[in-house]
């Protein structure tokens, strides 16, 4: 007897795809419509074909711009992701204090971006902010306005302060899932508290911390709010990620065709190393399986 297939379920996807259309879909098409043309204003446009690609591939000025931008992302995640994962191994698991301690993780996640550039913005100030003022009074030398190794601690150490407990919130949601019959045979084998995590609790983990590299990846290769609002990609170019340089680029000069090549080019980078990362990941986990 042949399956009868409800049509009708397309009617409920089918606001998604519009939606999806809307938000993602047609912008992304007039980004490479742009890319391909040139103008001189007057909305009048005519073919420039991979021109403005080539310039981009040859500019020196996207290579720094992309070198700034894995160096912070590779930073970012190699403290986040240990912290993180310390984090949720230290928190209670039941009882009032792990609530109370599932509310404070939550906290820093609630500040919109501009917000938490703005506090850090007035924190690390030496005139006013708390850290600036302290940090020098003590005699250490700190100016982020200034100071390009100071610019780029303060930039590290806000993202690590707004986006760790992402990652501890996720490991701690993988920590829950674990039976308690594993942690039973282990203490049964007399197994050290490093092999219970290593063969135990960080398998079990694989696949939300998959998630959590992933997601903070591609949060901290398009970041461009708290940075901008903190150090406006100063001193000179030390803090210009790629989301900044493109702004600039698009806004601050109206290169428009430069700028529609750069996005998509911004685009397929971080398409093709989340795809990397979500490879190797899935290997790693099917092996530990």
């Amino acid at each position: 007897m042949e399956k009868t297939v409800n049509q009708k379920a397309w009617f409920l996807v089918l606001p998604v795809l519009v939606l999806v259309a809307f938000s993602a879909v047609i912008p992304l098409m007039t980004v490479v419509n742009y890319s391909v043309q040139d103008t001189f204003g007057n909305n009048e446009f005519f073919w420039a074909g991979l021109e403005w690609f080539a310039e981009m591939l040859e500019s020196d000025r996207m290579w720094d711009a992309l070198g700034r931008q894995i160096m912070f992302s590779a930073i970012i995640l190699a403290i986040e992701i240990p912290l993180g994962i310390f984090v949720a191994l230290n928190m209670p698991k039941s009882g009032f204090w792990a609530s109370f301690c599932l509310i404070l993780m939550s906290l820093p996640l609630l500040i919109p971006w501009n917000v938490v550039g703005t506090i850090w913005q007035i924190f690390g100030r030496v005139d006013i902010g708390l850290l600036g003022y302290t940090l020098n009074a003590l005699g250490i030398s700190y100016n982020y306005t200034q100071d390009i190794l100071a610019a780029w601690i303060t930039i590290i150490v806000m993202d690590v302060w707004h986006w760790t407990s992402l990652v501890a919130l996720l490991a701690y949601a993988g920590l829950k899932s674990i039976p308690d019959a594993y942690y039973q045979a282990a203490k049964i084998d007399q197994a050290s508290r490093w092999k219970v995590f290593r063969f135990i609790e960080l398998p079990k983990m694989m696949g939300v911390l998959m998630i959590a590299i992933l997601l903070r990846f591609m949060d901290s290769f398009m970041i461009y709010t708290e940075p901008f609002v903190v150090t406006g990609g100063g001193p000179g170019n030390a803090t210009t990620l790629l989301s900044i340089d493109l702004v600039k680029m698009a806004l601050g000069q109206f290169d428009l065709g430069p700028a529609a090549a750069f996005s998509i080019m911004y685009f397929l980078v971080i398409l093709l190393i989340s795809w990397v990362f979500y490879t190797v990941m899935t290997n790693l986990d099917k092996r530990e399986g």
